[in-house]
């Protein structure tokens, strides 16, 4: 077969997604939905079966709502009211509890989770999601941005053929030593955190309440530690590694149990998983070039003192995917297209940083002795007491406009029950006060909610501070608006639907 015969026997799509975690997996759920056609590549036979991320927060799990998967999770989540730290002597040194119930964004703030049943799900509903062809086992080594298209080359190491494909843009969700970060070419911002932890699983033989529920934060220069809380008996352990120690001996199981003694004896559970990990604090120079793009470790990589290592590459793709699609759909071309993917790195960078430095200043509190001095220095945000606030970064400078542009919004209820984004997932909305509403011309594909159709809509809006707003399908703002004058302006920044209005869901 002629090179050219071979070129012509490729399969085509619309976006190849390089990596099957998480992040991989929902940009993948996320695409399907907006109806392109996707190829997930994946060197591994199978989701990796042992715990890794164990945290994520209302926002992620918005997401996994889009895609079908937040009721399948929602069981199999922990409680998590807060994380505390310690002193060596047991003292407060800071509270920083969670919101509960139900908040701005339909669900709990936070929730404690189990990585493998997470992939799981996403997995079991990716292979029946039309669209989306799924192939694990496959090593890529070659990856060509040709102007119009990119040309992937991959080994099947099922059977030891090479295999071609084309696709319009591709997505490195590959990981912290990420292929397609290396066909990009791009350095790493480095905030110097670079640590060895050991990271223990265990399951409790039974309930142990004296472990609780909050996270634990030790203190203690001459060994820092954290404990986590799972779902169900899974608990966690991460325990500095001291210079000069060895980490294959210290994950032996008799090493491993003497430092988990001041909480933990050998008869109480049994050993899942123990790793030494190299912690890092890094971001990405460029998180894209040309039809390349990262997402997730590929592009940040975050000490883990807030959890938010997985949850920065769900918000990647809740950025990424429907600018991709309205790219691949042909509704934006030209510098408008450019200046639309270049809007992914402006605001979702910023956000991905502050999370990093903020992780970056926790860990340096841990591993102080917790002097009045060091607290007030650490602490992130608030007024330098024992008691700290919110800490959710905005996005960087993007697509909206005015000081009200690229907020989070939550979700309001509908009249009939329903949380927003059941009736309107992945278009864009109008939420506003319905005087201000009223006879307003929307755009194709655009929903309108107002204070009449959503009861709680007001209360939204006045957490925002403005009448009207126009949020994007990734429910961040365009902006704010007061008059009738200053949402027309904003609905003159509506960008076209990136899917056809799915007609169940309409209302």
């Amino acid at each position: 077969m002629t090179t050219q015969e071979a070129m012509q026997t490729e399969e085509e799509y619309d976006v190849a997604i390089v990596g099957y975690g998480p992040t991989g997996a929902t940009l993948a759920h996320l695409l399907g939905d907006c109806g392109l056609k996707v190829a997930v590549l994946e060197r591994e036979s199978a989701a990796y079966h042992l715990p890794r991320a164990v945290h994520f927060d209302a926002e992620v799990m918005q997401v996994l709502q889009w895609i079908g998967a937040a009721e399948k999770i929602e069981p199999l989540t922990a409680f998590h009211p807060g994380m505390r730290f310690v002193d060596p002597d047991g003292k407060l040194l800071l509270d920083w509890p969670r919101p509960q119930g139900i908040g701005p964004q339909g669900w709990r703030a936070n929730y404690r989770f189990h990585q493998p049943d997470l992939e799981r799900i996403l997995r079991e509903d990716l292979a029946r999601r039309p669209g989306v062809s799924i192939r694990t086992r496959c090593d890529v080594f070659l990856v060509e941005d040709r102007g119009d298209h990119v040309h992937l080359r991959y080994e099947d190491m099922s059977c030891g053929r090479v295999r071609g494909i084309r696709a319009k843009y591709v997505v490195g969700c590959d990981g912290a030593r990420s292929l397609i970060r290396r066909f990009i070419d791009t350095g790493m911002e480095d905030y110097g955190f670079h640590e060895r932890w050991l990271v223990v699983d265990v399951i409790l033989n039974q309930e142990k309440p004296e472990l609780g529920d909050h996270s634990i934060q030790y203190c203690d220069p001459k060994r820092p530690a954290t404990y986590v809380r799972g779902p169900f008996l899974r608990r966690r352990w991460e325990i500095t590694v001291l210079e000069g120690e060895d980490a294959h001996a210290l994950t032996q199981p008799e090493a491993v149990w003497n430092l988990l003694s001041p909480w933990l004896r050998p008869d109480e559970a049994r050993l899942e998983r123990t790793a030494v990990y190299v912690f890092h604090s890094l971001v990405a120079d460029d998180w894209r070039r040309g039809r390349l793009i990262l997402a997730g470790d590929a592009c940040h990589q975050t000490p883990p003192f807030m959890g938010q290592g997985m949850c920065a590459g769900v918000r990647d793709v809740a950025n990424l995917y429907w600018k991709l699609a309205l790219l691949c759909q042909g509704k934006v071309t030209g510098a408008a297209a450019e200046a639309l993917l270049d809007s992914y790195e402006s605001e979702r960078k910023p956000n991905a940083r502050e999370y990093i430095q903020t992780a970056v200043r926790l860990g340096g509190l841990i591993n102080t002795c917790g002097t009045e001095a060091a607290l007030r220095a650490a602490l992130p945000v608030g007024d330098g007491s024992a008691r700290m606030t919110s800490i959710a970064p905005p996005i960087g400078p993007g697509l909206g406009s005015g000081p009200l542009a690229g907020r989070l919004f939550g979700q309001p209820c509908l009249a009939d029950g329903r949380l927003m984004d059941r009736a309107f997932a992945h278009r864009f909305v109008v939420v506003a006060h319905a005087d201000l509403a009223a006879g307003l011309t929307l755009p194709d594909g655009v929903a309108l909610v107002t204070t009449d159709t959503a009861p709680d809509a007001a209360a939204h809006l006045e957490r925002l501070g403005a009448r009207a707003t126009v949020l994007r399908p990734d429910r961040h703002t365009l902006g704010g608006a007061d008059t009738r004058a200053e949402l027309e302006a904003l609905l003159a920044r509506i960008l076209p639907a990136p899917i056809p209005t799915p007609e169940p869901e309409m209302i």
